[in-house]
């Protein structure tokens, strides 16, 4: 699946997010919830290709043939997923997706601790096939969402500080985002042969964002972590 991004496709989006909202108006929530798991399914087959049509670079690039595993494979794996074979484990509590490109560095957020975690990321709606958000360009390079998360013996809560998620749809961090917490150490890049934590998710709209709770829409997510000062 390939796209590519510029202010005006922007806009042929948005109008036809709009009909098709209207459309989804008629639909049970059964229904709907059953067109987003269709969504899902594609979105593991085709993946995306986003690119940049003005400065001939790709925004995202997700390969397709996604291979799911359980979670008993993950653990077995000592919790990581094998990024050369496409694998994402699938956690059936939640119904997310997740893939660890990078495990990070420094350490995990431990248990009773309450840690800010500085986040870029880019959204992508698996519905309208396009990206919805990011701070990962260069208008919003200096903006990072910013979290405090806290770990209360194994359970994590969070709450945007600052940022771009946090100015459209406040306080609130989506449910999927907290998936990666206890299997990512957060810490900062200290020399060129650390990196920090990076992850990707597929997040139904029942652990998303506010919209995406409301409207009832999957969403991709590539996102760093990293630990604040």
């Amino acid at each position: 699946m390939f796209k590519t991004f510029s202010v005006g496709f922007a806009l042929f989006l948005a109008a036809i997010a709009t009909i098709t909202s209207c459309s989804d108006n008629d639909m049970t929530y059964a229904e709907l919830r059953e067109k987003e798991v269709r969504q899902i399914e594609n979105f593991l087959i085709k993946g995306c290709t986003v690119r940049d049509a003005d400065n001939a670079f790709d925004l995202l690039k997700v390969d397709g043939n996604i291979k799911v595993i359980s979670e008993e494979q993950f653990y077995a794996n000592d919790s990581t997923t094998d990024v050369s074979k496409n694998e994402y484990v699938l956690f059936p509590g939640s119904g997310v997706y997740m893939q660890i490109l990078r495990k990070g560095t420094g350490k995990p957020i431990e248990h009773g601790e309450n840690a800010m975690v500085i986040c870029r990321f880019t959204e992508y709606n698996i519905a309208t096939d396009s990206i919805s958000k990011t701070n990962r360009i260069l208008a919003y390079e200096q903006w990072p969402d910013i979290m405090n998360v806290t770990n209360n013996f194994g359970t994590y809560t969070a709450s945007f500080l600052s940022g771009l998620m946090n100015s459209i749809h406040g306080s609130s961090v989506p449910s999927g985002w907290l998936i990666p917490m206890p299997f990512i150490k957060v810490g900062r890049q200290t020399n060129d042969h650390e990196e920090i934590a990076k992850v990707r998710l597929i997040v139904p709209s029942t652990e998303g964002q506010k919209d995406a709770y409301r409207r009832i829409y999957p969403c991709f997510y590539e996102i760093t972590f990293q630990r604040g000062r």
